[in-house]
């Protein structure tokens, strides 16, 4: 069996700067290729071309092992290509498989011209379960001529990693998912990353359709979970004497259930669950059949923040000014996509009332989505602010432990800090 031995990493985003620069400290020669250069010359120059706590430490241990380039042709001297790139939601649910064509279609045409047969292509962005096998690899197959399986190899590989955390996700990992064209491109693969992890994960390996189906499958079981603690919190609150966060500690001490996401707060957001969990229900929808669970985590998720506007707006009236701490989904990133923070912001402003926001990551910089609203400079002025109405805790930074409000400011918190 032939082993990987060099790698190149397609699409420089979020996660694809955080494996091609591990891939590259865990000793693997690594060149990293995208159509920004300003992403290839910040990589070359040791500079991280995305912000995530512990990239840049990463690329310095890299070293000289890490290269990056706008070249697609320099990708073929290596033994196997990940691909990173966007696959944005369309609106039926599923997945746009644009870009990664776009990336895969230049490699496969120069591993064709070379005459390079054996290479491995590796995708890493979730896809619409079926994509690989009817859309990616056919093309692959008329770029090359080849036959996937034999003179080429194909794997399903998605990551399961949270934004602020990417690095310790990737090294150290639950689970590797590898659906694979063949068994000899399952086997390269998984001998990369025994070599790749720090930790010993459960390496499971399986046909591409079923690694597709089991990769947002993971994340719609997550979402119902996060979406029946905000259903129990809602009725929870309907008690003056029930503790929410006491019901649900006691419930995750059952080993059936376990404490992982059961903990009260606000929706879920970000760039995976709810894209995720809609794409399992519109998979179903495909076969002519339903997904419940997945449509009602995401009915109660959409109830969630609807709530929370209402309490907000039953406790102030248009021309106040609403305070909202934490824009991020989660802490430790700047990513805005679909958090309580966006949703409850961007409709209080339409409602009239004015929004006063701070995050410790989302800014109006890294986040456009921000611009129209007021920044809170520091939130430990809010003792001093009497004109705050409201004030709303929508993402836990712990930096917001011990914040001291002005006596006449109601605060809202869903988050046990």
């Amino acid at each position: 069996m032939k082993a990987i031995k060099s790698v190149s990493v397609f699409g420089l985003g979020k996660l694809g700067a955080c494996i091609a620069a591990t891939l590259a400290q865990r000793g693997f020669p690594v060149l990293g290729v995208d159509i920004d250069p300003e992403k290839v010359r910040r990589l070359n120059e040791g500079l991280p071309p995305v912000d995530e706590p512990l990239l840049p430490e990463t690329i310095k241990d890299a070293g000289a092992r890490l290269r990056a380039t706008t070249s697609v042709a320099e990708a073929v001297a290596t033994d196997a290509s990940f691909f990173i790139p966007p696959s944005p939601s369309l609106p039926d649910g599923s997945f746009s498989n644009e870009y990664l064509l776009k990336a895969m279609q230049p490699i496969a045409k120069a591993v064709r011209e070379a005459g390079k047969k054996g290479h491995l292509f590796v995708c890493s962005s979730t896809t619409t379960p079926g994509a690989c096998d009817q859309v990616i690899i056919p093309m692959l197959e008329k770029e090359t001529g080849w036959t996937c399986g034999k003179d080429f190899g194909f794997c399903y590989n998605p990551e399961f990693i949270a934004l602020g955390n990417v690095i310790v996700g990737l090294l150290d990992p639950d689970m590797v998912l590898i659906g694979e064209s063949d068994e000899q491109s399952g086997a390269m693969l998984e001998e990369l990353y025994k070599k790749y992890n720090r930790n010993q994960p459960r390496i499971a390996r399986m046909s591409i359709i079923s690694a597709e189906l089991t990769k947002i499958s993971v994340n719609s079981y997550i979402t119902l979970k996060i979406s029946f603690t905000n259903q129990l919190r809602l009725i929870a609150e309907q008690f003056p004497k029930a503790d929410i966060h006491g019901i649900l500690d006691a419930i995750g001490s059952d080993s059936r259930i376990g404490k992982k996401y059961l903990r009260a707060g606000v929706s879920y957001g970000g760039p995976c669950f709810p894209r995720d969990n809609r794409l399992l229900a519109y998979t179903a929808r495909q076969k002519g059949l339903v997904a419940p669970l997945a449509e009602a985590s995401d009915r109660v998720n959409e109830l969630t923040k609807e709530k929370l506007l209402e309490q907000v707006r039953q406790q102030a009236q248009p021309g106040d000014t609403i305070a909202i701490l934490g824009m991020a989904y989660k802490p430790d990133t700047y990513i805005v996509e679909e958090s309580a923070g966006l949703y409850l912001a961007q409709n209080l402003h339409r409602f009239g009332y004015k929004v006063l926001i701070h995050d410790y990551g989302a800014a109006p910089g890294n986040s456009p989505s921000l611009h129209e609203f007021f920044v809170l400079d520091d939130p430990r002025n809010l003792g001093n602010r009497a004109d705050i109405k409201v004030a709303v805790l929508c993402c836990p930074w712990p930096q917001y432990r011990g914040l001291q409000f002005a006596a006449n400011t109601k605060v809202i918190l869903p988050w046990k800090v």
